[in-house]
């Protein structure tokens, strides 16, 4: 019943488009992941292996110290001084091979955890520069888990993974030629059970791999569900539906449990498998070994010497396994980091891109078309001229075209046809950090970031004192209740700044765009969250600090754009009507309509 009433609730809010991606395992890929080691390949890399060399060299050279020259010389010739030097050597090789693996093991932690720093800090920069298009069709949650859990999945890989396989090939080798030296008959009797354990590894393969790919799936799809009701979580107990969004969680919470548990039982198949055919080889040399020592074949030494061969031998066979379901997992985790990092932003420079030096702020969109989608076309052609220095506003319905308008003047997406330009450069061809380093945009939906109210201020300018931070405040009226604050503009605000109202929230955002000082200044539906007496300050306000600038305006509360030098109105992607606030009256057509519709609207209030 439990199980079927999760898949009923998984059904109704199913959001993650991600798949498991099926291919062959890749090595090209594997190499492309390794590629991360070379800034160490001259430090810490070499220092691991010549401490990997030094340990595997002694312990091939302790076996055959203890079975042919302990047991075989020193107490067969009953040398006690043969047998004093042995043991004395024992130990010391002991020791060497305890350093040596001490060192190993520091040395490789430093290395694998400075590959996991590169790593994340690769796919964090590339997710920078990535296209606001990436963004709408991923959500925060997937995006998480691949800076974080994929490339902690890779942790285990790197520290202990690539340094054992090297370790355990150079082991196999060894192993292999001293047996084949000491009797190639018991090595290729005992040998016979490699077929099986290969048929083991190869069998397994598929299954493990596309088991972790499940797992990161799942973690994908818990992550994004987390975040989701964590930044939701007002609208969850608003509408009482906190019951099924714990429903919900405890299904993706199920699928996350089962996809490991899936994953870990085939994991563990292998070393079971690796002991038996370990119980078999040690059959083998019991039964074959004797035989061989009955007739004069090999020594009691000799035999000892197998045993203690055969007992390392699985021992990397077995560790290999684990090494491989390490390479499995990393490359189900890599798969989706490279998804990540060969993913290009849609908007990108040209390699000759121009700076943009102080701007006048005269912008032209030039018969420009606009579509998020090749279903839905959202500017039909558009033309347009604003002024520098000119207040412009944009007017419409919801879905007419002014967000997209100021999108493509930030250039956080492209025209599909037509050109944008601001003083007469075509936005593709300028450099984007000197482009948006002279734009500020304020959006209706703030953001404010964990830490203080200085901080948030000058956010967009870094290098600002605490003077101008304090005037820009002053300026856009929110002073007064910075000063009431607990510690003032030293106060430490919450995750999006949660301990501030909607419209304190607005008008730090306007002291932080203000202070950047841009030559464009755009007001997304700014004004929307705040009270009618506040937004009057800010009207008075920005009547001084807009001047020389050029600011554009997107709102529905038309009262906020009377002023305005020019006004156009759009819909579904086209202007219709544009003049300022008394043209645009007088000819009674669309904007006239929307004045009268509001203000009866407010009358009836």
């Amino acid at each position: 019943m439990k199980k079927e009433k999760n898949e009923k609730v998984l059904n109704r809010f199913q959001y993650s488009t991600e798949e498991v991606i099926e291919k062959p395992f890749n090595w090209k890929q594997m190499l492309r992941l390794f590629s991360y080691m070379k800034p160490y390949r001259k430090d810490l890399l070499p220092l691991s292996i010549i401490m990997v060399l030094i340990n595997t060299g002694v312990r091939l050279v302790i076996p055959i110290l203890i079975g042919v020259y302990t047991l075989d010389k020193a107490l067969i010739e009953k040398d006690g001084q043969l047998l004093a030097f042995l043991v004395a050597w024992i130990a010391g090789l002991y020791t060497i091979s305890y350093l040596a693996n001490y060192f190993r093991i520091k040395w490789m932690n430093m290395l694998g955890q400075s590959v996991i720093y590169d790593i994340r800090k690769h796919l964090f920069t590339h997710v920078q520069t990535l296209s606001h298009r990436f963004f709408d069709q991923r959500s925060a949650g997937s995006i998480l888990v691949r800076i974080m859990n994929d490339i902690n999945s890779l942790q285990e890989l790197f520290t202990n993974g690539v340094i054992n396989l090297l370790m355990d090939l150079i082991m196999l080798a060894g192993i292999f030629i001293i047996l084949f030296t000491l009797s190639p008959e018991l090595t290729l009797a005992i040998m016979v059970i490699l077929p099986i354990m290969f048929f083991i590894s190869t069998s397994l393969r598929r299954n493990i791999r596309r088991s972790w790919q499940t797992v990161r799936l799942k973690q994908s799809k818990l992550n994004s569900h987390l975040n989701e009701s964590i930044q939701g979580i007002r609208i969850t107990q608003s509408f009482t539906q906190e019951k099924e969004n714990m429903a919900f969680f405890d299904g993706v919470n199920t699928e996350n449990f089962e996809s490991w548990r899936t994953a870990s039982q085939k994991n563990a198949m292998f070393r079971p498998l690796v002991e038996l055919t370990n119980a078999l080889g040690t059959g083998v040399l019991i039964w074959y070994g004797s035989h061989l020592i009955q007739t004069d074949a090999i020594t009691i030494g000799v035999f000892v010497s197998f045993a203690f061969y055969l007992g390392m031998f699985w021992e990397p066979i077995s560790r290999l396994g684990m090494v491989y379901n390490q390479l499995l997992m990393g490359m189900a985790s890599s798969e989706r980091i490279f998804e990540f990092l060969d993913e290009k932003p849609i908007v990108s420079e040209k390699t000759n891109a121009i700076d943009l030096h102080e701007i006048k702020g005269h912008i032209e969109f030039e018969d420009v078309v606009f579509s998020y989608n090749e279903k839905r076309t959202a500017l039909n052609g558009v033309c347009l001229e604003m002024k520098a220095g000119q207040t412009v506003a944009l007017v419409g319905h919801t879905g007419s075209g002014k967000t997209t308008i100021a999108n493509l003047i930030s250039r956080f997406y492209d025209p599909t046809g037509g050109a944008v330009k601001i003083d007469g450069h075509n936005l593709r061809d300028v450099s984007l950090s000197s482009l948006r380093h002279q734009i500020s945009v304020v959006l209706q939906d703030t953001f404010i970031f964990s830490g203080t109210i200085f901080d948030n201020i000058r956010f967009g300018r870094p290098d600002a004192t605490d003077d101008e931070v304090i005037e820009a405040a002053k300026a856009v009226g929110a002073n007064g209740f910075i000063e009431k604050l607990p510690n003032g503009y030293k106060t430490e605000v919450e995750e999006r700044g949660n301990i501030l109202s909607v419209g304190e929230r607005q008008l730090l955002s306007f002291a932080r765009a203000l202070l950047a000082d841009p030559r464009i200044l755009i007001l997304d539906e700014a004004t929307a969250s705040i009270d009618t007496e506040t937004e009057m300050k800010i009207q008075v306000a920005l009547k001084t600090l807009l001047k020389g600038r050029t600011a554009i305006i997107i709102a529905h509360r038309l009262s906020t754009i009377r002023e305005s030098d020019q006004i156009f109105v759009l819909d579904h992607g086209n202007i219709l009507e544009q003049g300022n606030h008394d043209q645009l009256m007088d000819m009674k057509g669309e904007y006239y309509h929307l004045v009268k519709a509001q203000f009866n609207m407010l009358e009836a209030i």
